[in-house]
């Protein structure tokens, strides 16, 4: 799928006096703990989400509800982790906008770890549901893993790299750290986190 960074986004984050100096807009990567890939498969460089990939999905939009100074951005739900945009964004006194994880109300404020730990659980829950009714295939333990990546987006030159890096993963699964079968290549080195090699670092 090729990025187009004109094109209009499911939410966009071009916020009016946002400042990306701030600590607003986060890049995040969740991973399934083992690396199992239980969200569906790509297939031609195309990502088909199964229906738990789906669940996935759509509570990655409920955070928009939920959290009320939550914007989401770009993402896509690969076969065993997760990639997004989101940005912590609120209006406080007065009529002056403020972004970033201080601005203050019910759940306004909630800071990143927050907002991820209710996003693991809930689709955690979500998950076992539909192994006790739709037989999806279990996990053994927990179905995320413990910890998860985070990158402070700086400006909109690196917003747009991120956005394409993401919509770009589907074509990149083959040398994906998270697909099993790279790490086996790699003689069980895991990495859980994007490094300094990604291409959407500069």
């Amino acid at each position: 799928m090729k990025f187009e960074p004109n094109k209009r986004h499911r939410r966009s984050i071009r916020l009016r006096g946002y400042d990306y100096a701030q600590a607003g807009a986060y890049f995040v990567t969740i991973v399934t703990k083992d690396r199992a890939c239980l969200f569906g498969e790509v297939v031609s460089g195309e990502m088909r989400l199964n229906d738990a990939g789906r669940m996935i999905e759509e509570w990655w939009f409920e955070l928009n509800r939920k959290f009320s100074t939550v914007e989401t951005d770009e993402f896509v739900v690969m076969p065993n982790h997760f990639h997004g945009i989101v940005v912590i964004a609120g209006v406080t006194v007065g009529a002056d906008l403020r972004v970033g994880p201080n601005s203050e109300g019910a759940h306004a404020g909630a800071p990143l770890p927050t907002i991820i730990q209710w996003f693991k659980t809930i689709t955690t829950n979500e998950y076992i549901r539909g192994v006790k009714t739709q037989g999806w295939p279990p996990f053994h333990g927990r179905l995320w893993q413990r910890d998860y990546y985070e990158h402070i987006v700086r400006d909109e030159n690196e917003l747009n790299r991120i956005r394409e890096y993401i919509s770009n993963n589907p074509l990149q699964w083959e040398m994906d750290r998270e697909n099993p079968l790279w790490s086996l290549r790699r003689r069980g080195r895991f990495e859980t986190c994007p490094s300094r090699a990604e291409p959407w670092e500069v």
